[in-house]
């Protein structure tokens, strides 16, 4: 059957798969099992490891409704396969959130994938008995932990969801808040089993048979079965020993893995917990029990959560320090109740539909601590459960663990690239012995068995386990240095880096903040700037008591703890903050508030009995307020408030904080300063933080009960502008010189900040991401309106020079020239480097509206402001598409999502490993960064080099066996195990010892194998191995002594007695030794030279500096060259019997001696001559250059982001330009296209209109981009 339209799961999602259906086809199934039983069960082998081909081998392709077996494929790049099985189970329904009998004729209030829920009496119709109720099938599959269900109404699997999506938050308070009947537990537990995030550690069995059953080890059997065909017995069992214990250490170090991680989860995976079921009754159940739509209760002593829940009532103080790596305590708040109309219906205009991300403030995410709750009097804290299992955010967590996305490296590609041009090799091999064997006449068995023996050679079975060892010590070495990987496969990719993001908060600066001044404002105009906050005239101003309320601080065990700006505004009060506790709060019908007051003055919330007329006069003196509700802080609305009540005061008063932007345009305009945007602007240039406060006075009918349950839109308008409070973020002191260091490296910096734009770039400025003469491109979009298209302002940064002295240059537009027609000079440097800058908002527009033009600004940009944690993420995607290297720093809490998905992402915690990122780093600055990109480079680096050299290795014992080949003999057993594992086992796995170069260079390690520096390499030195081994090969048949040898043969003039000794051993000796001709002139030969070709080869691979540490500061390694070399040259110059004996080496005259050292001698010569004089890089980057040191690294000072290296911007340019061959990174085909581009950057006070809607208004006309095109204008 033809496909006729392609169905996906998770449409336009992240996780986005194809689905094709198939079933079983009976005469196919027969076809695979004929082919199974004539291959000996190898094409099942196959098919094991093709499970897209297993599926299609044995199933017709059908409709998803007929299938019983499911493809999937990942949208993505890499286009992953997983094959999957269809289950059935017997439901009374089959809406996992529905009513198992809706009344007739009633159309459902919601979707019915979500709910079919209209009002909190609508589940008390459900049959009391489950099997009463006609039963349905329902068809599902399970991929990943995540259960799939199959839509009759859209005949489509869908992903099975629960209250996170869809739901108003209306819903959320009137059909849960008493809880689920018994009966719809029952019933939704069918859909969503239980709570559990169960990490199932497997067996040891089949753990086995999964590692046995891998390619290699699978290939290691055939190799094995083969030499004892051969008679290899010895260097069969030491294969066997070293798979046996490779097998055992993969087995340990996965199944730890497991138990690790099961372990980590299931330590709070069930608590008794408390829950509502109808009618206002409580019972106490496990955790596992818990269903999406239960209402529990959150214990006043705290608890560790089991579930997503969404608070409806109570405050909890949270700890999320296992989402986030932050330790911060977070306050989480009830979900507000929507505004209702007179006749009790949800006013459309403000009804929201719940979200976890826009709503994190309301819920409390599994597996968070919950240190403290705050609730009204016989109304405990109560939480909705929204998901349960592997849906909650713990659950997706441990799955991105479980289930990693592919890294996509270029070495790994090749590296399987090269395994079957290796495996092309043998084939030919295998032909020529085939034909040599059978015109000699050499039995069928033999020559099948030396064939097949080719194979084994040419494909270096000690591949996987030399490459992974330049990982396995890169990761050592970093974990010395406090750096921690949960996946190491990306320490590879850390040498490719090419550009870094940082945050700035926590990563480039203090995390804590230090009042710098404040300003005032009053009747609509600025006061002069002040400094002494704990002025007594102050005290009890409006701007005092903001800094004192407008927080989420809480007292924990006696210490105030929350965010850390909070907590410094809190502190340059002096102010004092006291909590109720929970026996205080019992006593009343509602809530305690949280009390601030000044210092030297204590609460008077419960008077004591006394006199009257002092208790009054005390009232009139105490200055309190209580923070009797609050709205937290947002990243989205970029502000928080609080509502507050002074002691003696009747009315509440709101007060509000956040960016100076979002409060003025809440604010009444005539309280904000004319010169708001001036001042603002002022500030921010100095690198200062700013925040604005405002405040008003409540409306009487909004009383203490309401506010409660209010939305905060209608607390937070008509406020009173109160003024601007700065504070100051200081660089930590390593930020600037890693910096530089970067730089110097030629690696890209970007900063990506939630912070306001002036302040990011006065930062960016202060730590030299833009330089003191770079020109700051403010990029302004704004969205589509009123019929007029998105528009780009395009407005030039202040100069710096106007506030900073030292700086003084004068500010032109900059512009990127090279000399028409030929390319042949170096492009004219400009003036200035331009820098753009962009907010989050102008970020989203662009994205958007303006996706041809987004390369061009993200190869330019610098700093990015106000960005939410889901922008960061896009951010990195979208440098990842123009071929970047993205590496990603930040502090953990708002780049989680930009850590994971970058190549390198790298978390600034105290925690030792992080589920968030891929490195943690427990040195809290920025130093972890080029530590991390040295050790890649250096893992990298290493790996080509084992790599080569393992190559190599194969095609030179290659060529030695189809030497001896020709003359009907072969190594010997010894022999090869002296070479596999004395050798080759000891040099692969020193080699890889070299620790990193001390300096990041400008140059990057090659990231591919099929390069034309490697392949050069590779060649010529095979090239060589060829011809030193043929030439000694011939040149010993050219010999005057040179006869056929036999045990009697004595061409080194030895005494009669030893003669007759060695006779006699070789007579005792011969059934073994005639049987393979083991022991002759050429085998002996080709030993020593091809020994000796080993070592030469490793040695000249063996890289060092830019990238490594000199070959001579790795001794393990230069003291097994140097072990080895000594003791071949030793027995073949002084030939010991005993050991010519084990290795089945034969005499030769002293003067053959000599020319064999001669012609190693020669062959290592050649070896170092052509590997450093015309296969280096080191080489062709000297000559391109023409001038300087290759250690002196030129840095081109213009342009550092367009990221052009030297060799780009001369003479290697103009190779590349005059064969007409671009780069192949987008980035730099973009780059050398704007270098000739004379309208780029923009001009100042210019603007760019999105196509497809007219507009001529002066501006310029946005123009597209594709990665082959020319150079265009905007």
């Amino acid at each position: 059957m033809e496909r006729t339209e392609k169905k996906y799961l998770n449409a336009e999602r992240e996780d986005e798969m194809e689905v094709v259906g198939y079933q079983p086809c009976w005469w196919k199934l027969g076809l695979v099992g004929a082919g199974t039983l004539c291959s000996g069960g190898l094409l099942l082998l196959f098919l094991y490891w093709m499970p897209e081909w297993s599926v299609k081998c044995m199933c017709k392709e059908v409709s998803l409704k007929e299938a019983s077996v499911l493809l999937l494929w990942t949208t993505d790049e890499f286009h992953t396969c997983f094959r999957v099985r269809v289950h059935y189970m017997e439901a009374p329904g089959y809406e996992p959130l529905g009513t198992l009998l809706p009344s007739q004729g009633k159309k459902p209030a919601y979707s019915p994938t979500t709910l079919v829920i209209e009002h909190p009496e609508c589940e008390k119709d459900l049959p009391s008995k489950t099997p009463d109720v006609e039963g349905v099938q329902v068809r599902y599959f399970i991929h990943q932990n995540t259960k799939y269900m199959w839509s009759p109404r859209g005949q489509v699997f869908q992903r099975l969801v629960a209250l996170e999506e869809g739901i108003p938050c209306s819903a959320l308070h009137a059909c849960y808040s008493t809880g689920l009947p018994a009966i719809s537990k029952d019933y939704r537990k069918l859909f969503y089993g239980e709570n559990q995030i169960d990490v199932k550690v497997p067996s040891i069995p089949r753990l086995l048979v999964k590692e046995v059953l891998n390619p290699f080890y699978i290939f290691q059997v055939f190799s094995v079965i083969l030499w004892s065909f051969d008679d290899y017995y010895l260097y069969a069992s030491a294969i066997v020993f070293m798979s046996v214990l490779s097998i055992c250490t993969s087995l340990y170090t996965v199944r730890k893995q497991y138990v690790l991680l099961h372990d980590m989860v299931a330590a709070h995976n069930v608590v008794r917990v408390r829950v509502y079921r109808s009618n206002n009754v409580t019972e106490e159940i496990f955790s596992t029990d818990l269903v999406p739509g239960d209402v529990i209760v959150i214990p006043t002593n705290g608890t560790m959560m089991p579930c997503d829940a969404v608070l409806i009532s109570g405050t909890c103080v949270v700890n999320e320090s296992l989402l986030t790596g932050e330790s911060v305590p977070v306050l989480k708040t009830s979900l507000p109740v929507p505004a209702r109309c007179a006749n009790g219906t949800v006013q459309q205009e403000e009804e929201e539909v719940y979200s976890p991300e826009s709503h994190k403030r309301h819920t409390l995410f599994c597996g968070t601590a919950v240190i403290q709750t705050r609730f009204y009097s016989g109304e405990p804290v109560k939480a909705v459960v929204i998901r349960t299992g592997f849906y909650t955010s713990k659950g997706q967590l441990v799955c991105s663990i479980l289930y990693p996305k592919p890294t996509d490296f270029k070495l790994y590609r090749d590296a399987y690239r090269f395994l079957l041009c290796l495996v092309c090799v043998a084939g030919i091999g295998m032909v020529y012995s085939i034909i040599s064997s059978t015109l000699k006449g050499e039995e069928a068995e033999r020559i099948i068995v030396e064939a097949l023996d080719i194979i084994t050679i040419t494909v270096p079975p000690a591949l996987p386990a030399a490459m992974t060892a330049g990982i396995v010590y890169a990761q050592h070495r970093l974990k010395r240095k406090g750096i921690y990987s949960i996946s190491p496969q990306r320490i590879n990719v850390c040498g490719q880096l090419n550009l870094v993001c940082f945050d700035k908060t926590g990563t480039l600066t203090e995390d804590g903040l230090d009042m710098w001044g404040f300003l005032r404002a009053q009747d609509g105009r600025f006061l002069s700037l002040e400094r002494e906050v704990t002025s007594q005239t102050l005290t009890r101003s409006y701007f005092i008591a903001a800094m004192a309320t407008c927080h989420t601080l809480t007292n924990i065990e006696g210490k105030i703890s929350g965010d850390p700006l909070d907590y410094k505004m809190f502190e340059a009060t002096g102010w004092i903050l006291e909590e109720p506790t929970a026996e205080e709060t019992a006593l009343h019908d509602q809530i305690m508030p949280t009390v601030v007051h000044p210092p030297h003055q204590t609460t008077s919330a419960i008077p004591s009995c006394g006199d009257a007329d002092m208790e009054l006069q005390e009232l009139m003196n105490s200055y309190e307020i209580g923070i009797i509700s609050q709205f937290p802080f947002s990243s989205a609305l970029q502000r928080m408030s609080v509502v507050t009540r002074t002691l003696g005061e009747r009315r509440l008063t709101a007060y509000m904080k956040g960016a100076p932007e979002t409060v003025a345009s809440l604010c009444k305009k005539e309280t904000v300063p004319e010169n708001f945007s001036e001042v603002l602007e002022k500030y921010t240039q100095q690198g200062l933080r700013v925040i604005a406060l405002a405040h008003r006075k409540l409306e009487a009918k909004l009383t203490w009960h309401k506010v409660q349950s209010v939305n905060r839109a209608v607390i937070e308008g008509s406020m009173e502008f109160l003024g601007l409070i700065m504070m100051q973020n200081k660089l930590k002191p390593r930020s600037v010189p890693i910096l530089s260091e970067l730089k110097r490296a030629c690696i890209r910096t970007v900063m990506v900040t939630g912070d306001n734009m002036l302040t990011a770039v006065s930062v960016a400025r202060e730590c030299g991401m833009i330089p003191p003469h770079g020109k700051v491109i403010v990029t302004e979009a704004s969205p589509p309106k009123d019929g007029q298209a998105a528009t780009i302002q395009w407005q030039h940064a202040e100069d710096p020079s106007s506030w900073r002295k030292h700086v003084g240059t004068d500010t032109k537009d900059v512009r990127i020239n090279v000399e028409d027609g030929s390319l042949k000079d170096r492009p004219q440097s400009p003036e200035v480097s331009y820098h753009f800058a962009m907010s989050g908002k102008s970020f989203a527009v662009i994205t958007e509206h303006f996706p041809d033009l987004l390369p061009k600004l993200l190869l330019c940009g610098t700093v990015y402001a106000r960005m939410a944690p889901d922008q960061k993420t896009q951010l990195v995607e979208a440098l990842q598409k123009v071929d970047y290297y993205v590496g990603m720093c930040g502090d953990g809490a708002n780049d989680c999502g930009a850590l994971k998905r970058a190549h390198a992402g790298i978390s600034l915690s105290e925690l030792e490993a992080s589920v968030a990122s891929p490195f943690t780093s427990k040195t809290p600055d920025i130093s972890c960064v080029p530590d991390l990109i040295r050790e890649g480079r250096a893992a990298l680096v290493t790996s080509f080099c084992v790599f080569k050299f393992m190559a190599l290795y194969s095609i030179i014992q290659y060529l030695s066996v189809l030497l001896l080949y020709s003359v009907l003999s072969n190594l010997g057993d010894a022999q090869y195990l002296f070479i596999d594992l004395a050798i080759i086992m000891s040099i692969a796995f020193t080699m890889s010892l070299n620790s990193s170069w001390r300096e990041l260079v400008p140059r990057r390690p090659p990231s591919s194998l099929i390069s034309v520096s490697m392949l050069l390499s590779v060649s010529m030195q095979i090239l060589l191995s060829l011809a030193f081994q043929v030439t000694a090969f011939l040149l010993v048949k050219e010999q005057p002594w040179y006869e056929t040898w036999t045990p009697s043969s004595n061409v080194c003039n030895r005494s009669r007695g030893e003669e007759l000794t060695n006779t006699s051993i070789s007579v005792h000796n011969e059934s073994e030794v005639d049987e393979h001709n083991i022991s002759n002139y050429e085998n002996t030969t080709l030993f020593f030279v091809s020994c000796c070709q080993y070592l030469a080869v490793a040695f000249v691979f063996s890289k060092g500096r830019p990238f490594r540490e000199p070959i001579y500061r790795n001794y393990l390694f230069m003291g097994c060259i140097l072990v080895l070399y000594g003791f071949i040259i030793l027995i073949m110059m002084y030939p010991i019997e005993i050991i010519d004996d084990f290795f089945q080496l034969v005499c030769v005259p002293p003067d053959w001696r000599n020319k064999m050292l001669l012609l190693i001698l020669a062959n290592v010569t050649l070896c170092v001559l052509v590997e450093n004089l015309l296969c280096d890089s080191n080489f062709w980057w000297l000559r391109n250059l023409f001038a300087g040191s290759y250690n002196e690294h030129p840095v081109p000072d213009v342009y550092p982001q367009l990221d052009l290296s030297p060799a780009t911007l001369t003479c290697g340019r103009r190779l590349w330009d005059q064969r007409g061959r671009p780069p192949k990174a987008k980035y730099k085909r973009l780059a050398q296209e704007l270098l000739v581009d004379p309208d780029w950057p923009p001009k100042p006070k210019t603007s760019t209109k999105a196509k497809g809607l007219c507009g001529e208004s002066g501006g310029q006309e946005g123009q597209g981009w594709s990665p082959g095109d020319t150079a265009t204008q905007l």
